[in-house]
């Protein structure tokens, strides 16, 4: 059988009636920038539950806006884990700030809490966690280190939109929350797009006049910023989606756990008990990775790794003199952690399937 990493076309073919008429209504208006994304930025804040929800161009601009509306500058540390996608790292670095980087707890793939405090300095700014995977960091001990040494926290919540850390969601748990609507998420729009999240009206404002070219009037501009922007269209798509999100986390949830009862032999995710995930991604650890996907791909079954270079070994991030065992929890789990599909969509049949082939 035919099976997708992430069912994409499944999901375009059960709500296309709604998208096509979105996408529709944008090209006979032609109100290609704005237009649709009010109404976007008032339902994200509506679903987080949070005083503004700032519609951009990508999650790696919404980490970039967020470091800026925090007046991150070159010199500064920001301490984040080696365990995620570049764009954690690479906005930091973007801006001319430095990288600290704190090894991961094995249980939860995310930043060890209490290796936290050990790497502030009189140039720590701000911790940036990433909830990885669908699952929210240790928000309330983050929070709490953080106030006591006057930093600001950063979520990086581009795997994690939807999620709740005791009852709250993910992107409301920290001075800004950024996430990413890049299609292969769990709330994803047809191309790039993201937003940042924040309770805090001056900082808001800042994001706002930052992503439109440091513009306050037209053609009046007190900043340099970028063109970071989420185009009208995008915004129709996430309008949509997001009316039948909740009920996909919920699907996700019955999914993970199909696998979490029937797979064996092998190292299931872990979710602490305040949370719900939403599974960006089912990563399971396998004693011989390279056989596994070798495995998964001679039978039909799609497979990714997330990650396999930690940021700390990438060749990028050599200036910043880390080397090889510095992280042994980081480099231990990207030598054996792979991902099945994971998808609302994905069948009975087809997940029968892939544990059939996983176990066998």
């Amino acid at each position: 059988m035919k099976i997708n990493f992430i069912d994409l076309q499944g999901q375009y073919q059960k709500y296309k009636k709604e998208i096509d008429k979105e996408i529709q209504e944008v090209l006979d208006t032609s109100m290609y920038i704005g237009g649709k994304v009010k109404e976007l930025e008032e339902n994200l804040a509506n679903f987080v539950g949070c005083k503004h929800a700032i519609a951009c161009s990508s999650g790696t601009d919404a980490l970039l806006l967020a470091l800026m509306a925090l007046d991150i500058k070159a010199g500064d540390e920001v301490i984040t884990t080696p365990f995620t996608f570049i764009a954690t790292a690479e906005m930091i670095a973007f801006i001319g700030a430095i990288p600290v980087f704190v090894d991961i707890d094995e249980k939860t793939y995310n930043i060890d809490v209490t290796q936290i405090e050990e790497k502030i300095t009189a140039k720590t700014k701000a911790i940036m966690p990433v909830s990885l995977f669908g699952q929210i960091s240790n928000m309330d001990v983050i929070n709490k280190i953080a106030k006591k040494h006057n930093i600001k926290v950063i979520e990086d919540a581009a795997q994690s939109f939807g999620a709740t850390y005791k009852g709250i969601k993910s992107c409301n748990l920290s001075d800004i929350g950024t996430t990413s609507f890049f299609p292969a998420k769990p709330l994803g729009c047809y191309g790039d797009g993201g937003a940042v999240f924040t309770n805090n009206d001056e900082l808001a404002s800042k994001i706002r006049i930052f992503l439109n070219h440091g513009q306050t009037q037209r053609y009046k501009h007190s900043h340099i910023g970028i063109n970071g922007r989420l185009d009208a269209m995008q915004a129709g798509v996430l309008n949509i989606k997001l009316k039948y999100f909740d009920k996909e986390i919920a699907q996700r949830g019955i999914v993970a756990k199909k696998y979490n009862e029937n797979l064996k032999d092998i190292i299931i995710p872990f979710v602490e008990e305040d949370n719900l995930s939403v599974w960006a991604q089912y990563c399971i650890r396998v004693k011989d990775r390279d056989a596994m996907l070798k495995k998964c791909a001679d039978k039909g079954v799609p497979t990714g790794v997330y990650y396999p270079i930690p940021l700390h070994l990438q060749e990028v991030f050599q200036y910043l003199g880390y080397k090889n065992g510095d992280f042994p929890i980081t480099e231990k789990v990207s030598l054996d952690i792979m991902a099945l599909p994971m998808s609302a969509f994905l069948t009975k049949e087809e997940q029968d399937y892939i544990i059939e082939v996983v176990n066998g």
